[in-house]
């Protein structure tokens, strides 16, 4: 009797999950969940090579190596590798300078797949079944300029691609959140693409590799700083 009691109490949820993936929307979203999970066990299993080591890859495409760096490097950012690895083998393949503008280059054409991909799968998901709490966040997602994207990008909340995908699912507009996702991701593409250039060349690592990494800190905590006083004077009203 205790395991057809249980059996009874399964049925519902079960019935329930049936007839949520009966809508399209539903299964667009369980679509993207799949997505993110099979990038996540991907990233646990397939091993990343040493950037050193990266250089010769620059020789071996030719031509051809700028729109590799470029389009390869969004497809590992959408694929949730760490901008961070990226950012380092543009610079040790590429040096300082091309490589943080490849890497920024990356970094937009993964926002931008990423928030399309989310967008398509997930935002009509969202949209028929946030309330509440929930609706006055996306409604401030709708509302975020450029600055607030640059925050959000900035706090520490998950990686490059994970952030993209979830801003496809809000209301968020998509030229803010392009311009605000390159904009802070400059200070470190520079910082970390100069570091990357130093490890694949270690005669040449000085001061003049390690300042863009300083000022990449230094104008993240600025950022950061600016929008917790703006927050303040938002809560505490006119004076």
């Amino acid at each position: 009797m205790i395991g057809a009691a249980r059996l009874w109490r399964r049925r519902p949820a079960s019935g329930r999950l049936v007839r949520l993936l009966r809508q399209p929307s539903a299964r667009r979203f369980a679509l993207l969940l799949l997505l993110l999970a099979g990038f996540g066990v991907a990233l646990l299993l397939i091993p990343r090579p040493d950037p050193g080591d990266l250089p010769r890859l620059a020789d071996s495409l030719g031509g051809y190596a700028p729109v590799a760096a470029v389009v390869g490097g969004a497809l590992l950012l959408v694929a949730l590798v760490p901008r961070t690895f990226v950012t380092l083998a543009a610079g040790a393949i590429f040096g300082p300078v091309q490589g943080a503008a490849y890497a920024l280059g990356a970094a937009l054409l993964a926002a931008a797949l990423g928030f399309a991909v989310g967008r398509l799968l997930g935002r009509q998901f969202v949209a028929e079944r946030v309330r509440g709490r929930l609706a006055r966040l996306d409604g401030w997602f709708a509302r975020q300029s450029v600055f607030g994207v640059m925050t959000v990008r900035l706090l520490p909340i998950a990686g490059f691609g994970l952030v993209s995908y979830g801003y496809g699912t809000t209301g968020a507009r998509v030229l803010p959140f392009l311009a605000g996702s390159v904009i802070a991701a400059a200070p470190t593409a520079i910082g970390y693409a100069a570091i990357g250039a130093a490890v694949s060349s270690p005669d040449s690592i000085n001061w003049y590799a390690a300042a863009p990494a300083s000022l990449g800190l230094i104008a993240s905590v600025l950022i950061i700083h600016r929008w917790w006083r703006a927050e303040r004077h938002r809560r505490l009203g006119p004076s």
